[in-house]
């Protein structure tokens, strides 16, 4: 004996948001996030040294996260003498907004 549906079937949104994903993957942690709204917040490149010395963490990890955010294409680094110093790409902004506007272009309105 099936089961009656007490309410409309949903539609499934199919498409492959894996790129979408692993963009937001990025963005998955608070030191990420303040990375990015300090990069975003300035105009100019910040020195690896002033993450250092605000954030919570250790250089290394402080360099972790921002590989993480290189790797993911949201910011590019450059070196100066013997720091590196880190800036938002370009297309950023743009990207992760397409990103979310994928997830929720799929919206069903009834």
């Amino acid at each position: 004996m099936s089961m009656q549906r007490a309410c409309r079937e949903a539609t499934i949104h199919t498409a492959d948001l894996s790129t979408e994903a692993a963009l937001l993957r990025a963005l998955a942690d608070p030191h990420r996030l303040t990375i990015l709204a300090t990069l975003a917040g300035t105009g100019d490149a910040v020195c690896v040294c002033d993450f250092t010395a605000a954030l919570p963490l250790n250089q290394p990890t402080v360099s972790h996260h921002l590989k993480i955010l290189r790797e993911a294409h949201l910011v590019r680094a450059e070196r100066r003498g013997t720091w590196m110093h880190y800036r938002l790409e370009d297309d950023a902004y743009a990207r992760l907004r397409a990103a979310l506007d994928a997830v929720f272009a799929a919206r069903v309105t009834a």
